[in-house]
């Protein structure tokens, strides 16, 4: 399960803030992850239940937010949401798209105290 050794990094990056900060106490994290960042969410929520356990993020609430894919096709400059990184552009046909976002796996904010 990777998704433990990715909650652990999580948790070392709000540590690592939150000590920066001088702070007692991390309150809040916001966690963007992309549908293609082949992370699964509820095993990332799991894998955080653990990783907070004995840190400055016990007893931080953590909000798991979703991104859905976009990508732009090269031929025609269409952008679309795929549903799987292999299809073709829905308005001219060809393979081969740029993936704008989806793929992320973030650390978007953290609340200290």
């Amino acid at each position: 399960m990777h998704e433990l050794s990715v909650a652990m990094s999580i948790v070392e990056l709000a540590t690592e803030y939150a000590e920066k900060e001088d702070a007692k106490q991390v309150k809040e994290l916001e966690i963007e992850v992309g549908d293609f960042s082949g992370v699964v969410l509820d095993a990332l929520d799991f894998a955080m239940e653990e990783a907070v356990r004995g840190s400055i993020c016990e007893g931080a609430s953590w909000k798991i937010i979703p991104v859905h894919p976009r990508a732009r096709c090269r031929s025609c400059g269409h952008e679309f949401s795929p549903a799987t990184l292999y299809e073709p552009c829905p308005a001219c046909g060809a393979f081969g798209f740029d993936l704008l976002n989806g793929n992320e796996l973030k650390l978007k904010s953290i609340l200290v105290d």
